[in-house]
């Protein structure tokens, strides 16, 4: 425990082309006085970042470390790998450009003494404009919910409701900490002790869906999984400079792997495999058409102001 008697708190920050927000993650995380380590694992970045992590100096109530030289061996991997060498009793899993709300700490930390053990605990994620973001909240991922949210045929679930919308951003967010079947991966709390009952992360997971996979297997293990709306990070989102393309096809990826591990059949299992030949075009193109109606409505807001 810390001097104040809190718990230690080792901060996860799994890097990899990040830009610019690494600096505010890394910073705003300088300043929580819970937070006793910071892990860097550093997927690879430009020479500059590299330069910037390698001469950082925290806080004298933090120890720093960088680990690298591995390349970029995935988001699950590449977490498990920091928490081998994070000495914390509790450990912070944070997106790089993520910036963490001050007094989060406790927060969570509350959040886990609610919960049944194994506990994970999650938190609110919010856009730069203060708007909740979509993915801290979601339902537990099948293979109907998946079709239905990425399709947008969740529109339609008053008239069917098993085209459920696996996120939850848009329903009343909970006034106190409550049981939540998922969290996002870009904010995550767990106890060491917990974090090894569960063997970490599945690294069969190379981006995506592997936080799905974690929460689901802390549920299978007589635990429970957490969300507290005290606890804050702004996330910006999309920060890596890598194409939508490759980020897509791993999330296909993500898909066809968790459908295919909890398939109860043989024929399941099948159906798992070639879900994949659905889902990459779906998301790919699902990106292409949402990164257009972005540019298209940037593009009129400023049209608007030159005149």
């Amino acid at each position: 425990m810390n001097s104040e008697g809190f718990p230690s708190v080792s901060a996860v920050v799994v890097t990899f082309l990040s830009g610019p927000a690494l600096k505010e993650c890394i910073n705003a995380l300088c300043v929580e006085t819970e937070v006793t380590e910071i892990i860097v694992v550093n997927n690879g970045n430009k020479e500059a970042d590299n330069k910037w992590l390698a001469q950082f100096k925290p806080p004298s109530h933090c120890r720093y470390e960088v680990v690298g030289g591995h390349g970029n061996i995935g988001f699950a991997a590449a977490v498990n790998l920091g928490a081998r060498h994070a000495t914390g009793e509790r450990y912070l899993i944070i997106n790089p450009d993520a910036v963490i709300r001050v007094h989060s700490l406790p927060a969570l930390e509350e959040a886990r003494q609610m919960g049944a053990k194994p506990c994970l605990v999650g938190g609110k994620l919010i856009y730069p404009s203060g708007q909740e973001q979509r993915g801290a909240r979601r339902d537990m991922l099948t293979p109907s919910r998946a079709l239905a949210t990425f399709t947008g045929l969740h529109k339609f679930q008053r008239i069917i409701p098993q085209l459920r919308n696996m996120h939850k951003e848009h329903e009343p967010e909970p006034e106190t900490p409550v049981p939540m079947p998922v969290v996002s991966g870009a904010l995550m709390y767990i106890s060491a002790d917990d974090y090894d009952r569960i063997n970490g992360f599945d690294e069969g997971y190379f981006l995506h869906v592997e936080d799905v996979d974690f929460c689901r297997r802390i549920a299978e293990a007589g635990g429970q999984v957490m969300y507290t709306p005290f606890a804050v990070a702004m996330h910006y989102g999309s920060t890596s400079q890598v194409s939508a393309t490759f980020v897509e096809y791993n999330k296909a990826k993500g898909l066809t792997r968790y459908f295919h591990k909890n398939a109860d059949t043989a024929f399941g299992r099948l159906m798992a495999k070639a879900s994949f030949y659905g889902f990459a075009p779906l998301l790919v193109v699902r990106s292409a058409v949402i990164r257009s109606l972005m540019q298209a409505r940037q593009a009129l807001r400023d049209l608007r102001v030159k005149r």
